[in-house]
């Protein structure tokens, strides 16, 4: 094969999506009824994105998630997770939710260890990690610390370390800051770009916050209600390293109307 050749291929490699949703669609049946849940998502994820999922409560968002952790199924369409590689959910997948769920009775570098444990990884080498991970995101001198001893936000720092231990491919986030209060969801939003920009992760974070959705998406999906459908997917081209300043900028606010109209916001 020859050096163009070459590069050609592994310029397709990496084109290939982590994920592909094709017209995906989800459907609960509660007794005689149905209730459409998700409704023609289309999107290709590409490894190392950072997805926002934005829309108002009962469009799908969670459901959506759930549909890529494996939770749940889906009734049509088309779903391929991997990118051609194995891809096993159990393994390959990273959970954040809006609680921390910290285990009070665990310290923090063992509630960071958690997954290593269940999936029986090496517990010398799975250590090293979560004590970097713990610096990564700011928890360095708090390993031996309990949940109580932490605030809010350095909890769901933990749990964002949790969720990296094992090194998955795809980090599924929901309402992961919802919890806290304006000033440390802001901080925190800061802190998920800096984990993002190191760990090159991909990430699908769900949110109901549309500043939030811009402001930490590499690209968003908007979903709306009645019925659940996904109106729009585009990539969020705003300059990096991106600060809380860039709020105020005309860029950030042309995003967000796009977002408004789309969800039918006067």
């Amino acid at each position: 094969m020859t050096e163009a050749a070459v590069r050609a291929q592994a310029r397709a490699e990496v084109e290939v999506p982590l994920i592909r949703m094709r017209g995906l669609r989800k459907v609960y049946r509660r007794r005689d009824q149905e209730f459409l849940a998700v409704s023609d998502v289309t999107m290709d994820i590409h490894a190392g994105d950072m997805v926002s999922l934005v829309g108002p409560s009962g469009c799908g968002k969670s459901t959506l998630l759930k549909i890529l952790a494996g939770l749940h199924g889906h009734d049509g369409g088309t779903l391929e997770i991997g990118g051609g590689q194995a891809f096993e959910p159990g393994r390959d997948v990273g959970m954040v939710f809006q609680q921390p769920l910290l285990l009070k009775w665990r310290t923090i570098l063992e509630n960071v260890l958690l997954p290593a444990d269940i999936l029986g990884l090496d517990r010398r080498a799975a250590t090293q990690r979560a004590h970097e991970l713990l610096e990564m995101v700011g928890l360095a001198g708090f390993a031996d610390k309990r949940p109580y001893e932490l605030s809010g936000g350095m909890q769901q720092r933990a749990a964002i370390a949790r969720a990296l231990i094992h090194e998955p491919k795809l980090v599924l986030m929901d309402e992961p800051f919802g919890a806290l209060d304006a000033l440390t969801r802001e901080k925190m939003n800061l802190e998920m770009l800096r984990i993002w920009e190191r760990s090159r992760t991909t990430f699908v974070v769900v949110t109901h916050s549309i500043q939030e959705a811009v402001f930490l998406g590499s690209h968003c999906a908007v979903l709306t209600a009645g019925p659940a459908r996904m109106a729009d997917f585009f990539p969020i081209e705003l300059p990096a390293p991106r600060t809380l300043h860039i709020k105020t900028s005309a860029e950030f606010g042309l995003y967000v109307r796009r977002i408004y109209d789309l969800l039918g916001v006067e």
